[in-house]
């Protein structure tokens, strides 16, 4: 990839800009340059993907599905188990218990799990038990539990959920739902065999102004979507350009249960890099910038613009190495038609490129030709308005909507001589536009748990379902393959398949560390149960055969 700096700004087709304003510097970065790239039974799946069927009515109006087959009374106290109740998990479980009785809890981390005991015990008094294996636990209370809430490192969501799901428990997992594509989709066939009631805590959807902009977009205020952008100022954690290879070997600190830590990642010494949160930037544990965050970002758009599977992806990004993800990146997926949605391009820019010197530039950030269409201009300085650290931009042939907004629930439509103040402040409203289809939450975190209990007690889905929130997932975890292997992904959606590039594989379905796994589909010969022998302080996982 060339990249050459200008002394100025220039519209280009087909061009993003890093600008560094403190150099008079722009990067210019070109779309064009992308590289050309190149355990269900057939029945079951074939069964599956017809009853999920992407462009149903009800999947991409997710509150209005029925949820529940088997709704519990809603004068009953459900009964929850937290999965990892240490930094985000401890909100998630805390939150949770709002709503019910924690009655186990479980963390690696002896000090964490403490204080989710602790914080747990006043007021209500929870009492949960606590354990750092969650096989264990579900194994030894799962007729006690009902619903489990998952906030692990990536890595262990899917196994954590999937065990769960398979007991019968209802599942709240925190974004990113998973780590690999494999994971998304069993996560997705499961919760649907099971029919338990989901939600992936990506707190963004419980925001009214994003469900209004899905009612408007649908409704045609914008017309036929062209190209969607969105962008974020992360990572914000360690990793390249300033760890590039394993860190050293350092003692495990007492009370962390490091091999419960690994999971079913490959075998690697501790070290404090890596525990506590700062493992999001490693290959091995998290799903980098884009895992963290377009789970939010690109959320509302996804969701508005029915965007499921794309048909191509491919990435412009920094060096790569063999432990971390690179310091910047530029992902762009594209969609074939949707029903009545004409075909469209998602645009993703994450990080800071190096200067030739080391020294950081600018966000990466979508093309000025675009910005120029939505930043203000102040009439008395001739300042232009700063862009926001995330935010996302989707260009309609009617108009833009642009949102410097995390979850895309604040927004502002252009150009401004066909959407005037009072015309957008009563399209938000309702008053005028498309009519309030959607359920209303806004009660941000707490209102995302709040809805997942409401729907175990019989009440609407939750609109972060599986159903919905692993094709997302799935979907966009497809750029950080297109990353590693850099060449342009064909992805065949249905099949779960890259058809022009063998080696994009081995990242779709890593192998598990050995004694980790799926399981099996209820509609197989073998499944995997959660079994255990203690001998010599240890916990083997065994296979019973049905």
């Amino acid at each position: 990839m060339n990249v050459s700096f200008f002394s100025g700004i220039q519209k280009v087709k087909n061009i993003f800009w890093v600008c560094s304003p403190a150099k008079e510097r722009i990067l210019r970065l070109d779309h064009t340059s992308h590289q050309e790239i190149g355990f269900m039974s057939k029945s079951s799946r074939r069964r599956f993907m017809q009853q999920s069927a992407l462009a149903g009515a009800g999947f991409w109006v997710a509150g209005t599905a029925a949820a529940n087959l088997n709704p519990r009374s809603p004068n009953e106290r459900l009964r929850i188990a937290g999965i990892g109740v240490g930094g985000k998990g401890h909100s998630d479980i805390t939150q949770a218990a709002q709503f019910g009785d924690v009655v186990a809890i479980c963390d690696i981390d002896d000090e964490r799990c403490n204080k989710a005991y602790q914080d747990l015990n006043k007021g209500d008094k929870h009492n949960p038990k606590k354990y750092f294996d969650f096989r264990k636990m579900l194994d030894e209370m799962g007729k006690s539990i009902d619903a489990v809430t998952v906030s692990t490192p990536d890595h262990t969501h899917a196994v954590a959920a999937v065990m769960a799901m398979q007991m019968g428990k209802h599942v709240y997992c925190q974004k990113p739902l998973t780590h690999t594509v494999h994971e998304a989709r069993r996560m997705r066939e499961i919760a649907s065999e099971m029919k338990v009631v989901t939600q992936m805590g990506n707190q963004g959807t419980a925001e009214n102004g994003l469900r209004r902009a899905v009612e408007l977009i649908q409704g045609g205020v914008l017309g036929q979507i062209k190209e969607i952008h969105v962008w974020t100022n992360r990572p914000v954690w360690p990793q390249s350009p300033e760890i590039v290879s394993r860190p050293a070997s350092k003692p495990v600190p007492a009370g962390v249960h490091w091999d419960e830590f690994l999971g079913p990642a490959p075998q690697r010494d501790y070290h404090p890099s890596l525990h506590p949160f700062a493992w999001r930037g490693f290959w091995d544990f998290g799903t980098g910038a884009l895992g963290d965050m377009a789970c939010h970002t690109v959320n509302m758009a996804f969701m508005a613009c029915k965007l499921g599977y794309p048909t191509a992806v491919s990435a412009v990004n920094g060096p790569l190495n063999s432990e971390t993800y690179p310091a910047w990146a530029s992902m762009m997926y594209e969609f074939p038609a949707r029903g009545d949605m004409q075909p469209c391009k998602l645009y993703w820019y994450e990080g800071r490129v190096l200067l030739a010197d080391g020294r950081k530039a600018s966000l990466v950030q979508p093309p000025i030709d675009i910005l120029s269409k939505c930043l203000k201009t102040d009439k008395a300085t001739g300042m232009i308005e700063k862009l926001s650290d995330s935010g996302s931009i989707i260009v309609g042939e009617k108009g833009i909507l642009f949102s410097p907004n995390d979850y895309g629930a604040k927004y502002r439509l252009y150009p401004e001589k066909d959407f005037p103040v009072e015309m957008q402040e009563k399209l938000y409203s309702g008053e005028a536009g498309p009519a309030i289809t959607l359920a209303r939450n806004n009660g941000g975190d707490r209102g995302m748990k709040k809805e997942w209990v409401e729907g175990i007690l019989g009440g609407a889905r939750p609109f972060s379902n599986f159903d919905y929130a692993a094709l997302f997932t799935e979907t966009m975890l497809l750029g950080n393959v297109a990353m590693r292997v850099g060449k342009r992904l064909e992805w065949d959606g249905p099949n779960m398949r890259v058809t022009n590039c063998s080696e994009a594989q081995q990242y779709i379905q890593p192998e598990y560390r050995r004694g980790w796994s799926l399981g099996k589909s209820k509609n197989t010969d073998v499944t995997e149960m959660p079994v255990y022998e203690e001998k010599q302080g240890l916990l083997r996982r065994l296979i019973r055969r049905k």
